[in-house]
């Protein structure tokens, strides 16, 4: 009854991920060597693992949206001496074929040697492709016979993006031999009532379950309250973007539940401003894993006048993180963005350039920053030439802009401030002809400035 309990357990485990995905692919690799002969509870261990096997499969039958194959080993040629490459695909994946696979499990016969690695290496070519779930069930009596690591298979069937997590059935193992297994997926006994019961809730939890991750956006006080960002998954291995998802919270308000590829190793990216980054991101296979990356952001917003004098929309607010000179953001005038907390300095490319220093953004706090509104001064030349515009700070002249060469009325939107402007007609070769004018611009001000003797 037990035993039953357990095939349906599994069965309900196997029913969640399939639902979930469109394809989902399961190899069975069937041990046939010669020591499933032996003896147990007045039958062969073969028609023990038959018998559950047959159990197994026969609940399956409902399921849609999967697949099915049979890989066997040991069971072509007689032991001793048996072949270390005696594992073949005696089904292949298709659908509505549990029948023809129960048909093969009923002829065959324990003939031959346990080549565990190699039949776990050759069944990563048993799948068609890698872009369905695919996994492995390994239903055996004995450990390796043939030098293998079966750790080394799970690495390449790895590689290739096959979910190596099998039901390890063992039928008569010793203690020391199940924990061959260990490196290799979930482990119970056939026989060992206790350790069914203890491994039920572990296997009925993970094993063919969907492995799924949550990314905690943090804040500054470490609660996963931070959202709406995008999130880049890397293969850390090959640098293949794996995924691309704006961050979201469920209705329950926790951070939303995403499915994965637990055979991959991540580099996580999340586009905050400046970006965050979670490296070496390995997942538990079968579980619901929680992955946390400290995300904490306030609101950044650069307000100004919208007047005639201004011209925002042609100006621009570079955005440094404090003490640095690689720009990290250009914000317009008026539009709020989020930054991670921390200090930043804003270069406006007003005229002349407005600097802030030390911006300092807070967790859930919108820092608002006003900026003075310009004033349009207008400068009439007599004839085309060359000049500039200067303004006094404390006694000392810090170049604005030059005046086009091609003009001879000009407009310019200036920060409020004492300025001079400079002037030598092109037909006039010295210095001396230079005409100097002063003027003041105030905020949202109209000037003209004329440049005649």
């Amino acid at each position: 009854m037990k035993r039953t309990l357990y095939i349906l357990s599994l069965v309900s485990c196997l029913a969640s991920q399939i639902s979930f995905a469109q394809t989902t692919r399961v190899l069975f690799v069937f041990d046939a060597s010669n020591s499933m002969k032996t003896i147990y509870d007045g039958k062969p261990r073969i028609e023990k693992a038959k018998e559950l096997f047959y159990k197994f499969i026969d609940s399956l039958n409902h399921l849609k949206n999967y697949q099915f194959a049979l890989r066997i080993y040991g069971n072509t040629v007689k032991y001793p001496p048996g072949d270390c490459n005696d594992s073949h695909l005696e089904v292949p994946f298709a659908k509505n074929n549990i029948q023809k696979i129960k048909d093969v499990i009923k002829t065959i016969q324990p003939t031959g040697i346990t080549p565990i690695e190699h039949s776990l290496t050759q069944a990563a070519n048993d799948f068609p492709d890698t872009k369905a779930i695919n996994t492995i069930i390994l239903i055996t009596d004995g450990i390796e016979e043939c030098g293998g690591d079966p750790c080394k298979a799970k690495l390449a069937l790895q590689e290739k993006g096959i979910i190596l997590k099998p039901c390890i059935i063992g039928i008569g193992l010793t203690i020391e031999q199940a924990k061959a297994f260990d490196c290799v997926g979930n482990y119970f006994s056939y026989e060992d009532k206790e350790a069914f019961s203890k491994t039920l809730d572990y296997v009925t939890t993970q094993t063919l379950n969907r492995t799924t991750a949550q990314v905690n956006l943090l804040d500054v006080s470490s609660k996963p309250i931070e959202t709406n960002v995008n999130m880049t998954f890397y293969n850390e291995k090959t640098g293949d973007i794996m995924y691309n998802y704006v961050h979201s919270m469920n209705l329950k308000g926790n951070p939303d539940t995403i499915p994965m590829d637990e055979t991959k190793q991540y580099t996580i990216v999340v586009n905050t401003i400046p970006p965050k980054q979670a490296e070496h991101v390995k997942l538990n296979i079968g579980t619901h894993n929680i992955i946390p990356i400290d995300a904490p952001q306030g609101g950044l917003i650069i307000k100004r006048g919208v007047g005639i004098c201004n011209n925002n929309d042609k100006v621009k607010c570079i955005i440094r993180e404090g003490g640095k000179m690689q720009t990290l953001h250009v914000l317009n005038f008026n539009a709020y963005e989020k930054f991670i907390v921390g200090d930043y300095d804003a270069e406006i490319i007003t005229l002349p350039r407005t600097y802030l220093k030390d911006i300092n953004i807070l967790q859930t706090i919108t820092k608002s920053i006003d900026v003075v509104d310009a004033g349009q001064v207008k400068i009439t030349t007599p004839d085309l030439g060359d000049g500039c515009i200067l303004q006094e700070v404390n006694g000392e002249l810090i170049w604005v802009c030059n005046l086009r060469t091609n003009k001879t009325v000009q407009e310019f939107n200036l920060q409020p401030g004492n300025y001079r402007v400079t002037f030598r007609s092109k037909t006039l070769k010295q210095s001396i002809y230079t005409i100097e004018r002063k003027f003041t611009v105030k905020s949202d001000q109209q000037l003209a400035v004329d440049l005649y003797r």
